[in-house]
């Protein structure tokens, strides 16, 4: 394992090697797990890793097939909470000092297995727009379907990958307002889109976490009750992909949460809203020190 105090790290899990961001010298470590589809742990948490680099020792790890990490490992909730589990291992996080764990979208439910499983070694945990909180997703069935054509979703990512406009208008179909995103954001998805196998891994995961009526086989809802750690649900009003019902049943379930709902805004609030995030995330963690 090899790693700088600001820049990026490699460790490997099971003979595939992970790569991960690196930011920050001082306070607790906080560790940043993006989403599916196309993202890595840059496109999701660039603004969150500068704003806490300061105060907090930063962690983003790439998922497998994403980022600058090798694709080795499956791709399912049970075994992306295997893989963070090692990867605390092996840069020497939570055994000592729990962590704080914030995890967007599929790396929410990662996030969240995780902490349902350790909570002793999770200090704060922050949920945004979070897979496995809930089995009805709008298009699931849609999800379920393209996954199991040959093809099919390949072809959706690449032709994100054919222009600004076509990357800008696939972006509409997760944000609440794609006109609005910067620029520098969707030349960032826009790259990731071109690259060869852009998606595979989120095809992946979908064949295995969807059932054949395009329901989330994994959903943590019935056992939120038991989680005492301090937690932070973030949710976009407007996110196409994911209930905002969800995260509001999940605060009610939950001993010790805090929900924001974020108007305006879609599946991303990371990007969507960074400054707004940012300012929500660092009051919840100043406010449970």
């Amino acid at each position: 394992m090899t790693a700088t105090a600001g820049g990026t790290g490699v460790t490997t899990i099971d003979g595939c090697r992970l790569s991960y961001r690196r930011a920050g010298t001082e306070g607790p470590p906080v560790v940043l797990l993006h989403g599916g589809g196309i993202d890595d742990a840059t496109l999701s948490w660039r603004h969150t890793i500068d704003d806490l680099a300061d105060d907090y020792r930063v962690y983003a790890p790439d998922w497998p097939g994403y980022g600058d990490s090798d694709d080795g490992l499956a791709h399912s909730t049970e075994s992306y909470v295997a893989i963070l589990e090692a990867f605390l291992d092996n840069v020497g996080l939570g055994e000592d000092e729990p962590v704080i764990l914030a995890g967007i979208s599929m790396g929410g439910a990662a996030a969240l297995g995780y902490t349902l499983d350790h909570p002793e070694r999770v200090r704060q945990l922050i949920l945004v727009d979070s897979y496995g909180l809930g089995r009805h997703i709008p298009a699931g069935s849609l999800w379920k379907t393209l996954a199991h054509v040959p093809g099919a979703n390949a072809l959706g990512w690449a032709t994100l990958g054919t222009s600004h406009e076509a990357a800008r208008m696939g972006l509409g179909n997760v944000v609440a307002d794609a006109g609005s995103l910067p620029e520098a954001f969707v030349e960032e998805f826009y790259e990731r889109a071109r690259t060869s196998g852009a998606g595979r891994a989120f095809e992946a995961f979908q064949r295995v976490e969807l059932a054949g009526d395009g329901t989330a086989l994994t959903n943590y809802a019935d056992r939120l009750e038991t989680l005492s750690v301090p937690t932070l649900l973030v949710h976009g009003a407007e996110d196409p992909l994911f209930p905002v019902e969800w995260s509001v049943r999940a605060a009610e379930k939950l001993p010790n949460a805090r929900l924001e709902i974020l108007e305006n805004c879609g599946h991303w609030p990371t990007r969507e809203r960074p400054d707004e995030f940012n300012g929500i995330l660092r009051a919840f963690l100043e406010r449970s020190h």
